[in-house]
């Protein structure tokens, strides 16, 4: 079975996250939220049936495979979440509305609804919380060792949405701070051949995600990156993205590295 389609119960632990290239350097980290349509068996699939575990609705499609290949190509540690959106949803804030879902995108989530406090707080604590606090360790230790790390969230959309298609192979998410997300915008439309959404298909503005968590609320260079998930949906489809992304990012950090000294100067 491919890594791409794995099931949601296919070996994989209840474990809340997975370190991808560990000891990589410390000046990017990866990030991959919606990495993972795994649920743990006592959830019984969230009283949902096998094949809604493959939709775009329990993870991010080839946006795992995208965030391991970066890695290993940046030479960067990467933090995957290893739980399905369905159970809880990662890059949303502890107050979101959405962080547990009763309905995503037309289809009802049985196990999610009713949702007493004390699971909901359960799943915070087995989860969320642990994804979040090893994302939070790993900026601190580089910040520690005298780094100012970047973060780089990745992410997936759909090709087609409310039956509209969506023109964007690539976009980009920001919110008030484009140190990363502009450089990587102009990297992106100089390719010539990509239609580049910024702050589409979705805005970067949504308080408490992942990315205003680790990278605005900290002054930290941070953006979100979306491809396309059928761009993405195969090994030949990842393996073309990742070569492409990681000369665009490796472009833009060596870059950033280059003009840090001349600002911290003035």
């Amino acid at each position: 079975m491919s890594r791409l389609n794995a099931s949601h119960s296919d070996g994989q632990t209840d474990a809340a996250f997975r370190v991808v290239n560990e000891m990589g350097r410390p000046g990017l980290l990866l990030v991959c939220d919606h990495a993972s349509n795994h649920v743990p068996v006592c959830y019984d699939h969230l009283g949902l049936p096998h094949e809604m575990f493959a939709r775009h609705i329990a993870y991010d499609i080839g946006a795992a495979a995208l965030t391991e290949a970066l890695a290993h190509a940046l030479d960067a540690p990467a933090v995957l979440a290893q739980f399905s959106r369905l159970v809880i949803d990662a890059n949303r804030g502890l107050d979101d509305p959405t962080l547990i879902m009763a309905l995503s995108d037309g289809t009802v989530i049985p196990g999610n609804h009713p949702l007493t406090a004390a699971e909901r707080n359960l799943r915070i604590a087995k989860f969320h919380a642990p994804y979040h606090d090893e994302i939070a360790k790993r900026l601190a230790q580089a910040e520690a060792r005298g780094v100012e790390p970047a973060v780089l969230s990745l992410h997936s959309f759909t090709a087609i949405w409310k039956r509209v298609p969506r023109p964007w192979q690539i976009g980009i998410l920001w919110n008030k701070d484009d140190r990363l997300a502009g450089p990587l915008l102009a990297a992106l439309r100089a390719e010539g051949d990509l239609t580049v959404g910024d702050n589409e298909p979705y805005s970067g503005e949504l308080e408490g995600d992942c990315m205003d968590r680790h990278g605005t609320a900290m002054g930290r260079p941070h953006a979100l990156i979306e491809v396309r998930q059928d761009l993405i949906g195969n090994e030949a489809g990842v393996a073309a993205w990742a070569q492409r992304l990681a000369q665009v990012i490796g472009g833009v950090m060596a870059e950033r590295i280059a003009v840090a000294p001349s600002k911290r100067a003035m």
